[in-house]
């Protein structure tokens, strides 16, 4: 491939490119930045125009990945209606449809290290991903005495963690990691004793 150096038409995001290849395929700390710039096929001394560094350029996939995960979660919450607990179940089943249509994406965004505090663009974007959540946690309180409401903050950051858990041991073929349930059976019995166990939802007759 021959080298494009600086007239290379997009080089930012041919660089993001080569860089959620190079994720897929060797993890987030697998690469240096000559190797993207090889993947991308331009010189290594023209990454430099955009990128500092390894880690602003991972940032910058994890802030574009959270932009796509937040619309996903919210289209996923409006179209549950009318049920709140149908919306909460379809945010968790978009959670796993993303893990499994952008691995590069999640894995720079959850496995990576990077803070989602490192820009005040991140960390905007990341807190939209997490408001969805939070609202769907709100609206399935309202049944309940507002006295006895949990915090929707710490409903969605256990729920976040829950679906965490099962794309990384069952979404996305972890070695040894073997399960006779699909990965959305297990999110959504998971979710449901979960909110059971708050008074969320009704218990089952």
């Amino acid at each position: 491939m021959s080298k494009r150096g600086y007239h290379h038409g997009n080089l930012r995001q041919a660089l993001i490119d080569a860089a959620l290849v190079l994720i897929e395929a060797k993890g987030p700390t697998g690469f240096t930045l000559s190797e993207a710039a090889k993947t991308a096929g331009v010189t290594p001394a023209a990454v430099y125009r955009h990128f500092e560094g390894r880690e602003d350029l991972i940032a910058e996939i994890a802030l574009q990945g959270f932009a796509v995960f937040a619309d996903l979660l919210a289209y996923a919450y409006d179209s549950g209606q009318p049920s709140a607990l149908a919306s909460f179940e379809a945010v968790g089943r978009a959670y796993l449809a993303f893990a499994r249509k952008y691995p590069g994406h999640y894995v720079a965004m959850f496995e990576s290290g990077i803070s989602m505090q490192r820009t005040p663009e991140l960390h905007t974007v990341a807190d939209r991903a997490l408001g969805v959540l939070e609202r769907a946690a709100e609206d399935l309180s309202k049944q309940i005495p507002e006295a006895h409401r949990p915090p929707p903050q710490m409903v969605s950051a256990h729920i976040w963690a829950m679906s965490h858990g099962v794309v990384e041991l069952f979404a996305r073929g972890t070695p040894g990691a073997r399960c006779p349930f699909p990965p959305e059976d297990l999110l959504e019995s998971g979710i449901g004793i979960y909110l059971r166990g708050l008074g969320l939802i009704p218990q089952d007759k």
